[in-house]
């Protein structure tokens, strides 16, 4: 018989504190805690290694970790790293969740690797763990309008006309991150990118 596959590490990117907490910039956070809920439902604990707070538990049959960084989004990578390395979960078997401006809004997009497209949480994860390579759930918030700086529309809370949308979109993004988690990335794909656009 053989081992089990050890843990999934699944970090939500976000900003700390209550300030960011309904901003574009923080789904990550809103998809993995969802997550969380569906994993039991228990709380968030600051690890005592990493700067971040984590929840260990199981989504359908796989063994997970999932994390908030307590650092500013521009500094990810360091709990990232250090989770990794805490749990021993290989580059493989990390999936970060984010907010992504070249997507339209609620739609979900998965892949593996690839440059940061100016997200400077991935670019700092990236810097931190030595590589690209990683999984990530990419969650649409599209383009600012007009000639709004894209730094201030990220900071912004959604839309009214988004908030009527956005749990449906999270919870998407959990179900997409579930599917990676189980069936791999192509079959993920194949599913997720056809149902949300």
């Amino acid at each position: 018989m053989s081992a089990l596959p050890g843990p999934a590490l699944v970090v939500g990117l976000g900003n700390p504190g209550p300030e960011y907490a309904g901003t574009r910039h923080n789904v990550g956070f809103r998809v993995v805690e969802l997550l969380a809920a569906r994993a039991g439902g228990g709380k968030f604990s600051r690890h005592r290694k990493a700067n971040a707070d984590v929840l260990e538990g199981r989504l359908g049959e796989r063994r997970v970790v999932l994390a908030k960084p307590r650092t500013y989004m521009n500094v990810s990578g360091g709990p990232v790293a250090g989770l990794l390395q805490y749990y021993s979960v290989p580059l493989a078997d990390l999936v970060v969740v984010h907010d992504e401006l070249d997507i339209d809004f609620g739609v979900i997009r998965l892949k593996r690797g690839g440059g940061e497209g100016g997200h400077n949480g991935l670019r700092s994860i990236s810097a931190s763990v030595g590589s690209k390579d990683y999984l990530r759930v990419r969650f649409g918030i599209g383009r600012p309008p007009g000639r709004q700086d894209p730094a201030d529309f990220v900071l912004k809370r959604f839309s009214a006309v988004e908030a009527k949308e956005l749990d449906f979109a999270v919870d998407l993004a959990a179900d997409a991150t579930e599917s990676l988690l189980a069936d791999g990335l192509e079959p993920a794909q194949n599913k997720f990118h056809a149902l949300s656009g």
